[in-house]
C-alpha cells in the first residue's frame, strides 16, 4: 500500500505535542493590531491546542507527524 500525503497546508499549521495533542497558533494576530489591548495581543500571540471535535479531523490531513 502507497503512503498517504500529507496536506501541506496543515503540515505548515499545525504540530503535535509529545503527549499526542494537537498544537496551533491562535487567529487575529496579523494586522489592525492599534485598537486590541496589550494583553490581548501578547494572549494572541501564545499557542493553544486543537479542541477535541476537530482533533480526528486534523489527524487524517498530518498521518505522519
Amino acid at each position: 500500500m502507497p503512503k498517504m500525503k500529507s496536506n501541506s497546508g496543515a503540515k505548515k499549521r499545525f504540530k503535535k505535542t509529545g503527549s499526542g495533542k494537537i498544537k496551533r497558533k491562535k487567529a487575529f494576530k496579523s494586522h489592525i493590531l492599534t485598537k486590541k489591548s496589550s494583553k490581548r495581543k501578547n494572549n494572541l500571540g501564545k499557542d493553544t491546542l486543537v479542541h477535541k471535535s476537530n482533533e480526528k479531523s486534523i489527524e487524517r490531513l498530518i498521518p505522519y507527524s
